[in-house]
């Protein structure tokens, strides 16, 4: 009977301190969420912050919004490998946070921990990166269209008219979005055209060293090449310096055209002095985006399902100062 008396009298006191809570909240604009403190609690899985220029900013950009201050308890985890990432996502699913956001470093593997955080009522939002799972499994998705950033680039090197294209082609982290659009429209230029060739197509993995060693390869073996097509700028920096080192000319109207992706504020400038010739945009501010989502789910409403960042790509014959003040990240 006292057992009994005790649950009775905790459960009075529960929903006394509820509804003196609900009052409180009823001078609001929303209601509080329902992690513990008033916070949101979310879970980040993201890629390595030092895998390239453009996943420092991002990392940067998501740590100053989801902040106490701003109403979040937030976790961060960081690997290039699924497998990794998949067991972080199970971890702040036992966690019970009520968000979980996710840039996957693959695209494949993520249907059954994503049925455990829906099962769990784990909310899920995709940022920067797509993934192959059905889409009712998560809320939203904020990203980059790889595959245009591919076939923007390929388009503008289509139209230097070159008479043959022998392309180093320096992919990164096999798998990954950004590789699979970025590698997608190159591979269909080359399969589609007589007179473009891949010199060597292999994988640096985001790493500017590595990158270094593919370029120092193919000089090395005699092999000629006029266009290197790194898929993000710290490749081509690293492909840039095997070519430095080998006293071959880059740039515009150079031996070299040099094309890298994310717009590093310092990879403009080497397009601003002709040193590269291209660079395609992907934009890694999308912490307020996110942010947007979250609200609109709290506040019960329906968020829209895909937000698909605006981005362009630059020349080296027609970027102005402003275009690297406006858009270096």
């Amino acid at each position: 009977m006292k057992k009994v008396l005790a649950v009775l009298l905790a459960s009075a006191m529960t929903l006394g301190l509820v509804a003196c809570g609900g009052a409180q909240q009823s001078s609001g604009t929303a209601a509080a969420p329902a992690s513990e403190g008033g916070l949101i609690k979310v879970g980040i899985i993201n890629n390595d912050p030092n895998e390239s220029g453009y996943r420092t900013a991002n990392v940067a950009d998501l740590k100053a919004k989801f902040t106490k201050e701003n109403g979040y308890d937030a976790q961060f985890a960081y690997s290039l490998k699924n497998d990794e990432q998949i067991q972080a996502a199970q971890g702040f699913i036992q966690d019970e946070v009520d968000y979980l956001l996710l840039s996957a470093a693959d695209t494949a593997g993520w249907d059954s921990v994503l049925q455990d955080a829906q099962a769990a009522g784990v909310k899920v939002i995709l940022f920067d990166r797509t993934i192959d799972a059905d889409p009712s499994l998560y809320e939203a998705s904020i990203v980059s269209d790889m595959a245009k950033e591919g076939q923007t680039a390929v388009d503008w090197l289509a139209g230097q008219n070159l008479s043959e294209y022998n392309v180093i082609h320096i992919q990164g982290v096999m798998g990954s979005a950004a590789q699979q659009g970025r590698s997608g429209a190159l591979d269909a230029k080359v399969a589609a055209e007589s007179n473009w060739n891949i010199v060597v197509q292999q994988t640096a993995e985001w790493n500017a060293e590595k990158a270094q060693q593919i370029v120092q390869s193919v000089i090395d073996a005699g092999t000629p090449f006029n266009v290197i097509y790194a898929e993000n700028d710290d490749m081509a920096k690293g492909a840039v310096a095997a070519l430095d080192a080998a006293g071959i000319s880059h740039g515009v109207g150079k031996d070299v055209i040099i094309m890298g992706f994310d717009c590093n504020k310092w990879a403009l400038e080497e397009l601003l002095a002709q040193n590269w010739n291209y660079d395609g945009q992907c934009n890694p501010f999308q912490a307020s985006y996110i942010d947007d989502i979250i609200k609109k789910l709290e506040n019960g409403e329906t968020p829209e399902k895909t937000i698909i960042m605006d981005e362009k790509g630059f020349d080296a014959t027609t970027i102005t100062q402003d275009d690297v003040d406006n858009y270096g990240i």
